[in-house]
């Protein structure tokens, strides 16, 4: 047994899993869907975001491009430089954190406030994820830690496709920045909960930044990044620009697009569970599966998504696959690091991030240079190149859960 699963096995609570470890994990569950919800929520508000900012759409989706660059960079260095503090007492500060920028940016008079403001989203976002993959080992007994941990993990998937559409309603609804101030009200509610539900969670050792990045080392890890990198980047290319790409190809309203997003939502909510139990059994059969689905969903959109019921279909499918991604990737990365599970999860929420950086970038730009509907074919292909990433690379036989 390792020095790790032996740290884990001492603080790990002994017996029945009590009401209030559950609802402690359900918090730690909310808490992720908080912070992913609060990245991406730009993405189904961008077309308001950029009138009201006087910028363009290309412009305004960099507000996606700082934050996931910011939760790149400190996700590992936060896991690090904090590992020796209670971990009741980061998360709860990582959410104040959030809770201001999603403040700031429902405030923004202008591009500059909006930039500042989405910078503290990304600190408290990378930390927060970083930090919550491996607390359920914490709170529950050792039966029930799987359990526990994929609950966690579905906070950040159902917020991946639930979250987006759900601020395009309330953007739709009462206007893009009133999508902010939501967010920031669920924050306030997280941190009270974790301040009264979660126990005290003092350090146990530290995580070396090293340490985290000698994990590229690992074949198997090496691979899951780079499929990582190229699913998440291509998925965010196209992704983020979906909205305009909608309202030029299918010509549908605003109020459409909101549903649009909720059949995608739906889809992904369905596609994390079904993904999740088919990595648990082998992670690359079932990230060739949504590598190639993915890719041709997303080439498939500006062809043949004129009608809105088509353009529909393809959503739905694209959130049933896209909505696998995150639970398949993450059941790869634990299972290829089970000794060092904290330090790999901060270099996963980097290489994830920096991916959805990226991504909302290389979409801009050729959304602003060519068309907005070339951002589909730099994500499909994208997605072509995870698939082959896939096919080739080192991965693990089974999931760790």
């Amino acid at each position: 047994m390792s020095q790790v699963e032996e740290v884990e096995e001492r603080s790990a609570p002994q017996g029945r899993t009590t009401l209030r470890a559950w609802l402690g994990v359900v918090t730690v569950a909310i808490g992720t869907f908080t912070v992913v919800t609060s990245e991406m929520l730009p993405v189904g508000l961008l077309t308001p975001m950029s009138d009201s900012l006087k910028v363009t759409e290309g412009v305004a989706g960099l507000t996606l491009t700082i934050t996931g660059l910011v939760a790149a960079v400190s996700s590992p260095l936060l896991t690090s430089a904090l590992s020796r503090f209670d971990r009741r007492i980061v998360l709860c500060a990582l959410m104040a954190v959030l809770l201001i920028g999603n403040l700031g940016a429902a405030w923004s008079p202008n591009f500059g406030v909006m930039v500042a403001a989405r910078v503290l989203v990304g600190i408290g976002m990378g930390g927060v994820w970083a930090i919550a993959a491996s607390i359920a080992v914490r709170l529950v007994p050792p039966n029930s830690v799987g359990t526990a941990t994929t609950l966690v993990f579905s906070g950040i998937a159902v917020a991946s496709v639930l979250g987006i559409p759900a601020g395009a309603f309330v953007g739709a609804l009462a206007g893009w920045r009133a999508a902010f101030v939501v967010a920031a009200v669920l924050a306030l509610l997280v941190l009270l909960a974790m301040a009264v539900l979660l126990p005290k969670l003092p350090a146990e050792g530290t995580v070396q930044l090293g340490g985290v990045m000698r994990l590229f080392g690992n074949p198997q890890v090496r691979t899951g990044l780079i499929v990582v990198a190229f699913l998440v980047t291509g998925h965010f290319a196209a992704y983020t620009y979906v909205r305009p790409v909608l309202e030029d190809v299918s010509r549908v309203s605003a109020g459409m697009i909101g549903t649009l997003l909720l059949v995608y939502g739906i889809a992904g909510v369905a596609g994390n569970f079904i993904s999740g139990a088919g990595a648990g059994r082998s992670p690359r059969k079932t990230l060739l599966v949504i590598s190639v689905v993915m890719a041709a969903t997303v080439l498939l959109l500006p062809v043949v998504g004129g009608a809105p019921w088509v353009a529909g279909a393809l959503m739905a499918v694209w959130g049933l696959t896209y909505g696998g991604v995150s639970v398949s990737t993450q059941t790869w990365i634990l299972a290829a690091s089970p000794d060092a599970r904290e330090a790999a999860s901060s270099l996963f929420v980097g290489v994830f991030n920096g991916a959805i950086a990226l991504g909302a970038l290389l979409g801009g730009q050729a959304a602003d240079g060519i068309g907005i509907t070339s951002a589909m074919w730099v994500g499909g292909g994208l997605a072509l190149a995870a698939l082959v990433a896939t096919a080739v690379g080192r991965a693990p036989t089974t999931g760790p859960l």
